[in-house]
């Protein structure tokens, strides 16, 4: 039943992108709507702050409008495609600014803790994960990200990093058994 409403949704998707490319706007704006959260929220958590990561996605949409007539159905997913270009416009963001801090930022809070000093560790928490992350390679940052911030597939990585799935899975796998080694020496 699953696999049914999956192609179902693939097939949706298929059939709004031929429109797109064929210049439907309203296709491209249902594409826009399904996919603008997830590119929104791998956006956010590259570059920290809500005004950069608003501009950015709008700016993936527009390239990816403008692109629409070039863009070739392959084994990645459309989303893919929309990561590769928001992962290139981050890139060009941090050229811009000569920087290349990632992860500067207050990641939001999902619980609602019962008194400061439970809110103040969670904080002090995250800050230390957030510098573990900040000691990564980039690729290990970004599969990281996307992975447990993003909430993206294993095909989903490797689509949009132009890897294979088990080159994702090894990635991921370094850089836990990484991050775990430098929060033990943090917490020593």
């Amino acid at each position: 039943m699953q696999g049914d409403r999956n192609n179902e949704v693939a097939s949706d998707v298929d059939l709004l992108i031929t429109k797109a490319v064929d210049g439907d706007a309203d296709a491209f704006g249902r594409l826009y709507d399904m996919h603008v959260d997830r590119v929104y929220r791998h956006i956010y958590y590259r570059v920290g702050n809500v005004a950069d990561a608003e501009d950015l996605t709008q700016r993936v949409f527009l390239k990816a409008w403008q692109a629409i007539r070039r863009y070739k159905k392959t084994s990645s997913p459309f989303l893919a495609w929309l990561m590769t270009i928001s992962h290139n416009l981050v890139v060009d963001f941090y050229r811009s600014k000569k920087e290349n801090v990632y992860l500067d930022f207050e990641l939001p809070a999902d619980e609602t803790y019962s008194s400061p000093e439970c809110s103040a560790e969670a904080h002090f928490e995250q800050q230390q994960l957030r510098r573990a992350i900040l000691e990564l390679p980039g690729d290990q940052q970004q599969v990281i990200l996307m992975r447990f911030i993003g909430g993206f597939s294993y095909p989903e990585i490797a689509s949009a990093l132009g890897k294979s799935e088990g080159a994702i899975r090894v990635i991921l796998h370094r850089a836990l058994v990484r991050l775990r080694k430098i929060l033990e020496k943090v917490r020593q």
